[in-house]
């Protein structure tokens, strides 16, 4: 019975073992498929993923919405109201573009702003399209469609698979610069799966005057001409100058609402403004407030630049004198209001000394005609290497003074940028800014190729970023943008960049080829194409040494 039992159990045990090997190795066999099938679902999804990612599309950063330049709060109530309530329309033969125009220092751009961040922050589908007459090199033009396109279909899972599928039939979409071809195939693709939606598309374009000459401009109004035929649901709010070309394009159509803002009353919301900016200024009540308000006569830009200058600390000013300066009548005739105040803040900041009018010309000069903005630290490097000595003195001796007007200079790994374009159409006529303070181009071509030549021959050198192999792809290399970022300064940058720029806008000269033969006559030339490789932007060499040929056959 002993050896019987044993023997059962002995038995049972061998079963009980068989079994639990087949268990384990079914356990095995569901782990390994789970983990194959994982593995398949992963690369299924990334592989879904990277379809519908559009970051390869051509995109200008930075030309977005900017909280900072909104309404002071309880300001500009009643066009905004206007504003929001042709959003809101439902009416189906709605203008489709509402252009709100006027002179420079209306407050086109905050109330622009204002309306992008309301319909973002309620969760509306909203683009905003900011152009800047500093960044005109870039062609943002170009960009314009194709920012918007993205901005949308990022919000929008159904907006984003009509793009991808129109970029699947033509991948060339992700980097034409062709705008109609944009609006042909990107556009009109949202179109048709619009008409499901609820709430309306708002696409805001700011400053369009601010792109360029007419010709930037050109393909943008013949598209905005064909908004007609977008569904009754998107809204355009454009801001712009009224110049002569996009007077002849929008005027007198019934596809847009026109409103012009030099016939819009701001006095309130001047007032408004100025009672918060100087309500701790000493010796500035109510009488002095309502003076400022009358003289700004609806011109936003002359209330912040006089609430500037009158609450500046100055060494031995009071804020009542400051007041008392400004409101004086100025002797010049046929000068706007915001020439005047551009005069009265210069002759304080700046003054009428020879020495002093000197400095600040010469270096407006180079902020105006740099083809993009730089911090201050690379407009210095730069300015070491021109031509003449008495355009080599420390920036700061003006850029301290000029806060009210430029932006970056307390900030100084900022760009130096114009606060206001307005300021730029002063500087650079003569018959507003007088003898004192104009500006032209007089000669900064040439100091500006000499510079930018002469800091690629002391910068450029191999293997710039410190790679530790040269047979990966950039897109391949980790951490590439902080790298580029920490080895290339701004100033050798931007002179490899625009070096060829400035020299063929200039005249042929035997020194200043001598500089050009210093780059392109040796090894440094490749120094220079790999620092164009590592920007991205290696077909500029092209472009680049075709304008050195024609720039040098002028010897021959």
């Amino acid at each position: 019975m002993k050896r019987a039992a044993k023997n059962i159990f002995s038995d049972a045990q061998s079963v009980v073992d068989e079994y639990n090997k087949a268990l384990d190795e079914l356990m095995q066999e569901f782990r390994d498929r789970a983990v194959r099938d994982t593995h398949i679902n992963v690369h299924r999804v990334l592989d879904i993923m990277e379809d519908l990612s559009l970051d390869s599309m051509a995109y200008a950063g930075g030309a977005g919405l900017n909280t900072t330049k909104k309404c002071l709060d309880g300001t500009r109530v009643d066009i905004l109201k206007e504003i929001v309530d042709w959003i809101n329309d439902p009416a189906v033969n709605v203008p489709r573009i509402f252009w709100l125009h006027g002179q420079a220092g209306r407050g086109k751009s905050a109330i622009a702003h204002t309306i992008a961040m309301q319909y973002k922050d309620a969760g509306g589908l909203c683009s905003c399209f900011c152009f800047a007459r500093d960044r005109q090199t870039e062609r943002l033009e170009q960009k314009i469609l194709s920012n918007i396109v993205r901005d949308l279909a990022n919000c929008d899972p159904a907006f984003q698979r009509a793009v991808v599928g129109a970029l699947k039939e033509d991948n060339t979409l992700k980097t034409t610069h062709d705008v109609m071809l944009q609006w042909e195939k990107l556009l009109k693709p949202l179109s048709k799966v619009s008409g499901g939606r609820v709430g309306n598309i708002v696409v805001v374009i700011d400053a369009l005057d601010e792109s360029g000459s007419d010709t930037s401009r050109k393909h943008i109004l013949e598209v905005l001409t064909k908004a007609a035929s977008l569904p009754s649901n998107f809204r355009i709010l454009l801001t712009s100058r009224p110049l002569a070309d996009i007077m002849r394009a929008l005027r007198d159509t019934q596809l847009v609402k026109a409103v012009s803002l030099d016939e819009v009353s701001a006095e309130h919301d001047i007032h408004m403004y100025v009672s918060k900016q100087l309500k701790d200024g000493r010796d500035i009540g109510a009488t002095e407030i309502n003076q400022i308000v009358r003289r700004a006569d609806g011109l936003f830009e002359w209330a912040r630049l006089a609430c500037e200058w009158i609450g500046s600390d100055t060494a031995g000013e009071m804020v009542k004198e400051r007041f008392d300066d400004l409101m004086m009548p100025m002797s010049r005739e046929g000068t706007t209001l915001l020439d005047e105040m551009y005069v009265t803040i210069l002759k304080s900041s700046v003054g009428r000394r020879q020495k002093s009018l000197a400095r600040f010309r010469s270096l407006m000069r180079q902020i105006l005609y740099t083809l993009e903005p730089l911090p201050m630290g690379a407009l210095h490097a730069m300015r070491m290497y021109f031509l003449h000595e008495d355009d080599r003195f420390e920036i700061a001796l003006i850029l301290d003074y000029m806060g009210s007007l430029l932006s970056g200079t307390t900030e100084h790994k900022n760009p130096i940028r114009l606060l206001h374009s307005s300021f730029h159409d002063f500087l650079t006529d003569k018959s507003r800014s007088g003898e004192d303070y104009f500006v032209d181009e007089l000669g900064i071509q040439a100091d500006l190729a000499v510079a930018s030549l002469c800091i690629l021959r002391g910068g450029l050198c191999f293997n710039i970023c410190g790679l530790e192999s040269s047979f990966l792809l950039n897109s391949d290399v980790p951490g590439l943008a902080q790298r580029v970022k920490a080895k290339i300064p701004s100033h050798l940058l931007y002179s490899s960049l625009f070096w060829a720029k400035h020299l063929e806008a200039t005249k042929f000269d035997p020194r200043l080829a001598g500089h050009v033969k210093g780059i392109l006559g040796n090894e440094r030339m490749l120094f220079w194409f790999e620092v164009l490789s590592l920007l991205g932007v290696l077909g500029n060499a092209v472009y680049a040494l075709s304008s050195a040929a024609r720039w040098s056959q002028v010897s021959t």
